[in-house]
């Protein structure tokens, strides 16, 4: 199986609530140049995303490209959420290509639990893919990875 995990595209200025703050007209091209990688070279099949603003709205530019692939909020993928609990419930989804939008610090942190490695940050909207047999800690292998156009 394999997990691609994608953080969000630039965001505008801190809003509060954070989770309100919204992608820049930048932010929308880096996430649709990821998409596009994406959707051209893997075969997904279940998205799931932050309930955050700017996850939501970088999810967007993936089902535009791929619109009949279900979605799921996980609650528990925000940037300051416990990485050992999402990978815990990520693990419960059934597919063979899983694609998890979501943000800094949380997305180091369940790459380095997949894998075993230190955390290391993830540019905006790139994207991380990893093989495993199946989801578990130190199990995965990065075998790609995308990093669109940077400011």
């Amino acid at each position: 199986m394999k997990i691609i995990l994608m953080r969000h595209g630039q965001a505008g200025d801190y809003t509060h609530p954070d989770s309100a703050r919204q992608l820049t007209d930048f932010g929308h091209s880096q996430a649709a140049q990821t998409a596009d990688y994406i959707i051209g070279n893997y075969q997904p099949d279940y998205f799931v995303v932050s309930p955050y603003v700017r996850a939501q709205q970088t999810l967007k530019q993936l089902q535009a490209i791929a619109p009949k692939i279900p979605v799921t909020i996980q609650d528990n993928i925000t940037p300051g959420d416990d990485a050992r609990a999402a990978l815990a419930a990520l693990s419960r989804i059934e597919a063979e290509c899983l694609i998890v939008v979501c943000h800094m610090s949380i997305i180091a942190h369940i790459a380095s639990l997949l894998t075993g490695i230190s955390p290391e940050s993830f540019a905006l909207a790139e994207a991380r893919v990893f093989e495993m047999d199946f989801v578990m800690s130190g199990m995965a292998t990065e075998i790609d990875r995308f990093v669109p156009e940077q400011p």
